[in-house]
């Protein structure tokens, strides 16, 4: 069996600089949600807006950034400009007194998140030779979502060590978002372009649509049939409080979550590169599915750890992979602008997600929020079976 060869350092670095930022981000997202309705007197439909502004805020962005890190030829510093945005926001989140400026600081905290997403992705796979692709996307998100848990328990001791200080534990997460910049500037080094001096650079226009080509394009509505039926994991959290969880407890909701993130990330990466996306990305709709119906079923903690876990090996068996499919589809020289693209897609169906989820939430009841993910992860097998090709 022919061996396959390493993953590239840069590639791990990339992947450190994530789990800082995650680290980070997570220690001040995991309380959000609480501490808007808690502390700020925000309702759930304020968080939905907030959370699928926020987000699809950070995908939409994604296109001019990818596009104009093809267009330079440089991905590095783009990704840089990003990360240094994020961490320039977090302690707009401490200084907070009303849902107004935290709404604020997550836009631009978002912004950041988009500017450097589809120039870091393009990069990996810049860097990274085609056949461990998906290993390589899957070790990415492994440590990114190390950073995700690592984030949620620093918090959640912070918490009980402060008596619930919400705006102390933000001014800590300050520090490894400071330290993620300075990591993406120093130790990442930009492989050579390979796309030709004399080739045009690329535009957001119909020409460059229609180069991205079928097969990319099939990536994009499986990958957005899956985001609509996916909202944000605010309201996982907003669920373990709904049958009782304590306030200082509320991150160990994202540290479940992140846990089986991570562990099963850069296996289902492998696995990427070994079998047919399809059934994998099938496999990963089978567990949202399963998430849903126990978290639109749960009435104690226990059900709610076991949805939650559920939705951890869902974003695993999906992420990574999604990002693998993006970067085998498009041309070389797209690559920043196919990522960007792929990610606008999908931060319509996570606006449109969260918002209907909060709405739900609302106006019908914790329940129907879940039971209405599930059948819209169940309606887009339908899609996928059609678009993604292996």
């Amino acid at each position: 069996m022919k061996s396959m060869p390493p993953i590239p350092r840069g590639v791990w670095v990339l992947g450190f600089v994530s789990l800082l930022m995650d680290t980070s981000s997570e220690m001040i997202h995991s309380l959000l949600p609480l501490y808007l309705t808690v502390g700020l007197g925000a309702s759930a439909l304020v968080v939905g807006v907030i959370e699928g502004v926020a987000e699809a805020t950070a995908l939409i962005v994604k296109v001019f950034s990818g596009t104009l890190s093809d267009r330079l030829r440089n991905r590095k510093w783009i990704t840089a400009a990003g990360y240094g945005l994020a961490a320039f926001t977090k302690p707009f989140f401490a200084m907070a007194t009303g849902p107004m400026l935290v709404f604020v600081a997550r836009f631009a905290d978002r912004i950041g998140k988009g500017i450097r997403g589809a120039p870091r992705d393009a990069l990996i796979a810049d860097l990274t030779p085609k056949e461990i692709r998906g290993a390589a996307f899957g070790l990415r998100q492994a440590l990114d979502t190390v950073g995700a848990f690592l984030g949620p328990l620093v918090a959640m001791v912070l918490m009980l060590a402060w008596h619930d200080d919400f705006r102390a534990v933000f001014w800590v997460a300050v520090i490894p978002a400071i330290a993620s910049f300075a990591l993406v500037a120093t130790a990442v080094r930009e492989p050579e372009s390979k796309a030709s001096a004399a080739s045009a650079p690329p535009s957001l226009d119909r020409a460059t649509m229609r180069a991205l080509g079928h097969a990319f394009w099939g990536v994009t509505a499986a990958g957005a049939a899956l985001t609509l039926a996916r909202f944000s994991e605010a309201f996982l959290i907003l669920r373990a409080s709904d049958v009782g969880l304590e306030v200082a407890y509320a991150p160990l909701v994202l540290v479940v979550m992140n846990v089986v993130y991570s562990g099963a990330a850069y296996p289902s990466g492998r696995l990427a590169d070994r079998m047919s996306a399809r059934t994998l990305l099938i496999a990963g709709i089978a567990a949202l599915i399963a998430a849903d119906v126990v978290l639109a079923l749960a009435v104690n903690i226990g059900l709610v750890a076991a949805g939650v876990a559920l939705w951890g090996l869902h974003m695993a068996l999906t992420q990574g992979l999604l990002s693998a499919m993006v970067a085998r589809s498009a041309p070389a020289a797209l690559r920043g602008t196919a990522f960007g693209v792929f990610n606008l897609v999908s931060g319509v169906a996570m606006l449109a997600a969260s918002a209907a989820a909060g709405a739900l939430w609302q106006f019908v009841g914790p329940a129907a929020t879940f039971w209405s993910g599930a059948a819209l992860a169940a309606a887009s097998v339908v899609i996928v079976r059609w678009a993604a090709r292996d």
